[in-house]
């Protein structure tokens, strides 16, 4: 154990399994104080990975792990059971969100070389998969391209985007349509200033259906732009145009 993990008290254990952690975080929404407890303190070791690698020198380690346990409580709160998606993959960009806010409101933004190099090898990954599949790989195929967890795969993406424009071509031709935000889960696109809104589910509830069809598939399935075009029955590029929409829209409604 770290100085600073024993600084902060951090429990030695390990994540719940899937199915332990859905039943506690329906738990935890319906009212139950004790599974939610249990949540974070399984989940304590994730807060202190994100934070260990945004942290920058010298800052007030403690202060970051806080609030990444107030990220992790607020993934608890928002975590929508009906969809396909691991707790930790929808978590990991919560929690990071709210660090990040903390470091900028400092004026400090680090991404270690690690994470940097791992984003790097997932483009790289990226490009071999589209070629291989003929489409745009899911984060699952990423993650197992190169070795990692989808968890980790999200957060390397995440990490990046404070220095990677989101509007910056990712390695394909300017008519491919493809940017980094295709690939990221749950902040892309200037979304991270809607999922960190406590009524964003409120919101959603309050679009038009095809509108919120096409939210739930790009950032709670996982979905490429590509992929919601096939399902919808549109172009690429209207998909593209109506996220942009239904992004602003969401704004919009939560001011």
């Amino acid at each position: 154990m770290s100085a600073i993990e024993a600084k902060i008290s951090l429990p030695r254990l390990g994540l719940l399994d899937e199915g332990t952690t859905k039943r506690l975080i329906a738990m935890a929404q319906a009212g139950d104080t004790s599974a939610r407890d249990k949540l974070v303190q399984h989940n304590m070791r994730l807060v202190y990975s994100v934070v260990s690698h945004l942290a920058p020198a010298g800052c007030e380690f403690e202060d970051l792990f806080q609030v990444g346990c107030l990220g992790l409580m607020k993934a608890i709160d928002r975590f929508d059971l009906t969809y396909d998606v691991r707790f930790s993959t929808y978590a990991v960009p919560v929690i990071a969100g709210e660090v990040k806010r903390l470091i900028r409101e400092d004026g400090m933004i680090r991404v270690s070389r690690s994470v940097r190099q791992l984003g790097s090898r997932l483009m790289a990954a990226r490009e071999k998969l589209v070629a291989d599949l003929q489409r745009e790989p899911t984060i699952a195929e990423l993650a197992d391209a190169v070795g990692v967890s989808p968890e980790e795969a999200v957060y390397a993406m995440e990490a990046a985007i404070p220095v990677t424009s989101l509007d910056e071509s990712a390695g394909r031709d300017d008519e491919s349509g493809y940017h980094v935000q295709d690939t990221v889960a749950a902040e892309r696109s200037g979304v991270d200033d809607v999922v960190d809104s406590v009524s964003l589910k409120k919101a959603i509830q309050r679009l038009p259906a095809r509108e919120r069809r096409i939210l739930l598939m790009r950032y709670f399935e996982e979905k490429t732009q590509a992929e919601v075009a096939a399902a919808i029955g549109v172009s690429q590029v209207q998909i593209s145009r109506i996220e942009k929409k239904v992004l602003s829209a969401l704004r919009n409604m939560m001011e």
